[in-house]
């Protein structure tokens, strides 16, 4: 059986026991999911880079361990969030310049992807603005689709925990994007920013 048609857990298995090549192909097939969860979280490349290097090489060291008591995928998004947060704890608050969101799409009309990106580009801020304990949560569940259940695994907090940190993140959000309720575009906002907006509860989940 080839690397490539190899399982995740084959992978981590081989790996442990020496191929040097296994754990390559396994960053290979996760590589873009986990930026994207890296840039979601710091919302800045460079520390997102750092932040996922940091994690891959952790998981390298790690990978004997693994019990298999979760899937992979589980088990590398709790080292990438994980390293997320630490950089968050080291580094001082500082601006951040918010990230577009680029890349294929349905056409629109040029003033209703200028609307877009502007929409986009004030959530992003908003979320910035959240106590990094909130942001974690809030960009897991409303934002990569995770369930509760999930992003406490993720994080290694309780579920309770998750929907409180949510639902507080949730209320400050609504009153920094309260004005995009009434915008008519509505069809052109990310179907998590309008669930952020319109400040939904967890619990209906």
């Amino acid at each position: 059986m080839t690397a490539a048609a190899s399982s995740d857990a084959d992978l981590i298995a081989a790996h442990a026991a020496g191929d040097p090549h296994a754990f390559s192909e396994l960053v290979r097939r996760h590589r873009d999911r986990m930026w994207a969860v890296a840039l979601r979280t710091l919302r800045d490349p460079e520390e997102a880079a750092d932040a996922l290097q940091e994690a891959f090489i952790s998981a390298f060291r790690a990978a004997a361990s693994f019990r298999a008591e979760s899937q992979v995928t589980t088990w590398l998004h709790r080292i990438v969030v994980n390293a997320c947060l630490d950089r968050m704890r080291r580094r001082q608050t500082r601006p951040t310049v918010p990230l577009p969101e680029a890349g294929p799409g349905e056409p629109v009309a040029p003033r209703d992807a200028m609307a877009e990106r502007e929409t986009r580009l004030v959530v992003q801020a908003a979320l910035n603005e959240l106590p990094e304990e909130q942001r974690a949560p809030i960009v897991l569940v409303d934002v990569e689709g995770y369930s509760v259940a999930e992003t406490a695994q993720l994080l290694g907090i309780a579920e309770g925990t998750v929907k409180s940190r949510c639902a507080r993140g949730r209320a400050k959000l609504a009153k920094v994007l309260g004005h995009l309720r009434n915008q008519s575009a509505d069809a052109n906002v990310p179907m998590s920013d309008v669930q952020v907006q319109q400040g939904r509860q967890l619990e209906e989940r």
